[in-house]
């Protein structure tokens, strides 16, 4: 059985769900420190002018986790983020079938970033139509803090024989002792696709949502139809 691992992002990539089609389980690390200026509160999507930031305010004091960090709700962000989505992808072939989740989402008041994202990413699986694939979070298991340990911890919790890293992973993980624990480590490899886009030109690396109101139910097909392999 494969398991992929990743932090819950904001309305993430391509590459995420690339891992989350490839992996048996997939298990959100809620447990690690928040990163500030990456994607963990911020996604890109695609305007007239190129791409543009989406990001979520927050109120964060190193060193606290992504389970910690409040958002910032004295900005008036969640209207900014659905009138863009709006003004960007209302002639997107897509835009309407999509369009009530993300107006349900912006409706509510959202505490802590880790609850808006993996809400986020639960609605976007079923975009998808991967919803029913299990999924887990770190909170919820019995884990070493030792980023390596961490990721073999989750992966005997969870009876997987098999972790799917990231390209990345090699640079903070000990291979010899997942070697050890009886644990054997894939890496991603994850060629872009090309889609149908809006506006001149294609652009690559923005957030799912520019997938999904661009090719609706065949997005997971792009996605797994790409020049990609684990």
């Amino acid at each position: 059985m494969i398991v992929a691992v990743h932090q819950p992002q904001y309305l993430p990539w391509l590459g995420y769900f690339d891992k989350m089609l490839k992996a048996d389980v997939f298990c959100y690390l809620d447990t690690v420190q928040y990163k500030k200026n990456e994607w963990q509160n911020r996604n890109r999507i695609k305007t007239a002018m190129g791409w543009q930031w989406l990001t979520v305010p927050v109120t964060y004091r190193f060193p606290q986790g992504i389970g910690e960090v409040a958002v910032d709700n004295a900005q008036h962000w969640a209207h900014k983020h659905l009138q863009a989505l709006r003004t960007n992808y209302r002639r997107a072939p897509h835009f309407e079938r999509y369009l009530p989740m993300f107006e349900q989402v912006y409706a509510r008041r959202w505490e802590g970033i880790a609850a808006l994202n993996l809400h986020l990413i639960d609605g976007l699986r079923e975009a998808l139509g991967i919803g029913q694939k299990p999924a887990v979070c770190a909170s919820a298991l019995s884990a070493s803090e030792d980023p390596t340990e961490r990721l073999i911890d989750i992966c005997r919790a969870l009876g997987a024989d098999t972790y799917l890293a990231g390209p990345g992973g090699a640079g903070y993980m000990d291979l010899d002792r997942f070697a050890e624990r009886g644990v054997r480590v894939l890496t991603q490899s994850f060629e872009h696709p090309v889609y149908p886009q809006l506006f001149h030109g294609f652009q690559s690396h923005l957030s799912i949502v520019d997938l999904i109101f661009n090719c609706g139910p065949d997005s997971a097909e792009v996605i797994r139809n790409a020049n990609c392999r684990a």
